[in-house]
């Protein structure tokens, strides 16, 4: 088979590993600051970790194809830091992909009619097998589960972007709230800066493209558009037709999304549940593959394993059998530690990319081959953006930031 990665293929394995289920709970994290507030949020991740992405290319195109992140924070920052960005690593990683079993595996079980252990297993070696294989099967099966989630979104929620309404959009049937808005910021920024995780898959794609760092930025800048696009549409279609004033019993809820495709249900009909369990099954297999593969490939220059069937093979044995095991044992023990992901993630998508970017233009210069647009103003910039993400989640954990109830 001739396997000519195209940076098409490049931009799916981006929006699919962006593009998890958890945006179905985006519109009720932004219920607070609304629809204007959501757009200018989501603008700004999408710009800050697009950039803090293209840091780490950068970074990665002075070191030979296969190196990742603990090879690259070593040389740049020292062993400290590498051992701080592997925990944050690998407890993100690990973590999505635990949970990604477990939610996938339980949509497989019920389309199976089988117990919750054989569905787990059973996605488990399915799309683990296209991460295995080689990340040519990836964006393969990315690029098929993308369309699929188009379809399926167009078909959801076509009704709903036809049926939006201005006066909801904008929140004006109640009047105007004043500063109602604004102050509700702190709680839906870490929740975008989760909507926008990618970097994990930047070194692998380096490796996957050969070395032609402009074909991966055109996959980052593609991929991270088909995702900023298909969260707006997916903002409009609910923040339009669902009233802010109704959020109330949705916040309320245990489960967010249940209760929000109940109430657009009343709006669009009972067939938007069910064609949207679709779209939530393929976003699921999508993310795992991306979030997987990256795994993969840190563990691979993290232990040093060959780039070979048998080292790929160690690498895989590493990265699935510790989730799936304590999927198995531990159904929804991932609920715990789930809230400290974005902590941890803001580590290796906002800190560490700048402090990496100013450590490589110091060591290598700028303007050799391939550079991020911006100087020092865009490491302040990714770098203030991650103290606004932690100081976000460190205010909301102490009750300090004010919470949208609805």
């Amino acid at each position: 088979m001739n396997q000519n990665p195209s940076v098409f293929g490049g931009a799916m394995i981006i929006a699919g590993t962006v593009v998890g289920a958890g945006m179905l709970a985006n519109p009720t994290a932004t219920a607070g600051i609304w629809f204007a507030g959501s757009l200018a949020v989501l603008l700004y991740t999408w710009f800050s970790m697009l950039s803090s992405g293209l840091m780490i290319l950068e970074a990665t195109t002075h070191y030979p194809q296969g190196a990742n992140f603990d090879t690259i924070v070593s040389d740049l920052l020292g062993r400290g830091w590498s051992i701080i960005t592997g925990l944050s690593v690998a407890f993100v990683l690990y973590l999505l992909t635990y949970a990604y079993i477990f939610t996938g595996g339980n949509l497989t079980a019920q389309a199976l009619g089988a117990p919750l252990p054989v569905g787990q297993i059973v996605f488990t070696l399915v799309f683990a097998g296209c991460v295995w294989w080689s990340t040519f099967w990836v964006d393969r099966a990315t690029s098929i589960l993308i369309g699929g989630m188009v379809i399926t979104f167009l078909w959801a929620n076509g009704g709903l972007l036809g049926s939006a309404q201005s006066a909801i959009l904008f929140d004006t049937l109640a009047g105007s709230h004043g500063g109602n808005y604004w102050i509700y910021l702190g709680t839906a920024l870490p929740v975008c800066l989760a909507s926008f995780g990618f970097h994990g898959n930047v070194s692998g794609l380096f490796d996957y493209f050969r070395g032609d760092a402009k074909k991966v930025a055109r996959s980052l800048w593609l991929g991270t558009l088909i995702a900023l696009v298909i969260y707006v549409l997916w903002q409009f279609a609910v923040q339009g037709n669902l009233p802010r004033s109704q959020f109330a019993p949705v916040i309320a809820a245990q489960d967010n999304v249940a209760a929000l495709l109940a109430a657009l249900s009343q709006v669009a009909g009972s067939g938007l549940v069910k064609v949207l369990s679709f779209f939530s099954y393929m976003a699921i297999a999508s993310s795992f593959l991306g979030v997987t593969l990256g795994l993969l490939d840190y563990l691979t220059d993290l232990f040093s394993f060959g780039r070979n069937r048998a080292g790929r093979s160690k690498a895989a044995a590493l990265a699935f059998l510790p989730p799936l095991v304590a999927c198995l044992l531990f159904p929804t023990g991932f609920v715990i530690a789930i809230s400290y992901v974005g902590f941890a993630a803001t580590v290796w998508t906002a800190f560490v990319p700048a402090l990496l970017l100013h450590a490589c233009r110091k060591k290598f210069g700028a303007g050799k081959g391939y550079s991020v647009y911006g100087g020092r103003w865009l490491m302040v910039w990714v770098f203030l953006f991650g103290l606004a993400n932690v100081a976000a989640q460190v205010l909301s954990r102490a009750n300090i930031l004010p919470v949208f109830t609805g």
